[in-house]
């Protein structure tokens, strides 16, 4: 079956967006007091930042300085039972910092808290309000396909009829989102939703020409720098084009170069032992391998791992049997082969010819099998 309407993946951290400026954010929230305490975490200067605040008859707030617009989690603790012990029910909000004041209000919540005087959260909730019908159909499809008995699973007609749906809203989605887009060439959101529509694998054609209709003041800023390096890496890896030639260590730290492989098809697997989807995917790959080595077909493995985690890159080579060529800087997402060909996700795959020019990618499952067979006969 096609797994597109369950897909997982390992993403890279988000991206958030540059303005320098302090911040403070006020709330009043009913008529809570004391002993109860607000915390709010979020990230600054690449650390993570915990401040608290004690509740005065329903009020709190926090200071703070954020070089880049940032996402950030308020919680507040009615009873004072400190952070670690509350459960899953705990009172959370996630809402953006910027530079200003920013404000909340609510009868007896922060998740049901009005958030004013900060236009990018403000943005995000008109966003949010447009995207929610075609975002709610999607959860509906996976809720379908949990609640689906494994006949049912097993049921082609079945299958397609919860794929059609998947990919009805997914487009419906994509069609709001570019939408939004347009009518806000100023707003950060855009940045962000262009980056969720663009997903793992940009349509240059598609993504560019939006990317270029966003504000200076958008497209200027280190998220929208980043963004439009991962347009030209993704150009660059599109099908049809030279792949990049990169060379990394393998597990006995001997390099080893992209180039070494010209004259034989290879598949550039990005994974990672931490990445569960890519464990997962591993079986797929090592099927294909097993049936198709001896046919001038053969693996590149290129590990995003942490650094310092090499035991858990070879254990897990190990592990899933991959017998294959691997390699890794063990830089995580800073890997510089990953970053050549602008992945912000795994797993991820290039199928190379001989030539060493990319004619596919990401393929998986059953499309990595045909598409190989359709090569290899």
């Amino acid at each position: 079956m096609k797994r597109k309407i369950l897909l997982a993946l390992c993403l890279a951290p988000a991206m958030a967006w540059a303005q320098d400026g302090n911040f403070i954010l006020k709330a009043k929230i009913g008529n809570v007091a004391s002993p109860a305490k607000a915390y709010l975490n979020y990230r600054a200067a690449g650390k993570v930042v915990t401040d608290s605040s004690s509740v005065q008859n329903g009020e709190f707030q926090f200071k703070g300085s954020v070089a880049e617009p940032t996402r950030a989690q308020l919680v507040l603790d009615h009873q004072g039972v400190g952070l670690s012990k509350l459960g899953r029910n705990a009172d959370v909000v996630l809402l953006y910092l910027e530079k200003g004041t920013i404000s909340l209000a609510a009868k007896d919540s922060v998740k049901k808290a009005e958030i004013s005087g900060s236009k990018l959260n403000e943005d995000e909730k008109r966003y949010k309000a447009m995207v929610a019908g075609p975002e709610n159909a999607m959860a509906m499809v996976n809720e379908d396909y949990k609640a689906a008995s494994e006949e049912q699973k097993k049921d082609q007609g079945f299958m397609d009829g919860l794929q059609a749906r998947y990919n009805k809203a997914q487009e419906e989605r994509k069609a709001i989102q570019q939408q939004f887009i347009k009518q806000n060439p100023n707003s950060y959101l855009s940045l962000l939703a262009l980056v969720d529509m663009a997903g793992m694998d940009i349509d240059v054609p598609v993504v560019e020409p939006l990317f270029k209709s966003l504000s200076p003041v958008v497209t200027g800023n280190s998220a929208g720098q980043n963004f439009a390096k991962s347009i030209e890496a993704s150009r660059a890896t599109s099908v049809g084009a030279m792949a990049p030639v990169f060379t990394q260590n393998d597990v006995n730290d001997k390099p080893v170069s992209l180039a070494d492989f010209k004259g034989k098809y290879v598949l550039l697997d990005f994974w990672a032992s931490w990445c569960g989807p890519c464990r997962a995917e591993n079986p797929n790959v090592l099927k294909a391998y097993h049936q198709y080595k001896d046919k001038n077909f053969t693996v590149l493995g290129v590990s995003l791992d942490r650094p310092g985690k090499k035991e858990d890159w070879l254990a897990a080579i190990k592990a899933d049997g991959l017998e294959w060529t691997q390699v890794s800087d063990l830089k995580f997402w800073d890997n510089s082969a990953a970053k050549m060909y602008g992945i912000r996700a795994i797993p991820q795959n290039y199928l190379i010819d001989p030539t060493g020019k990319i004619i596919a990618k990401n393929l998986r499952g059953e499309a990595l099998n045909q598409k190989l067979a359709s090569l290899l006969k």
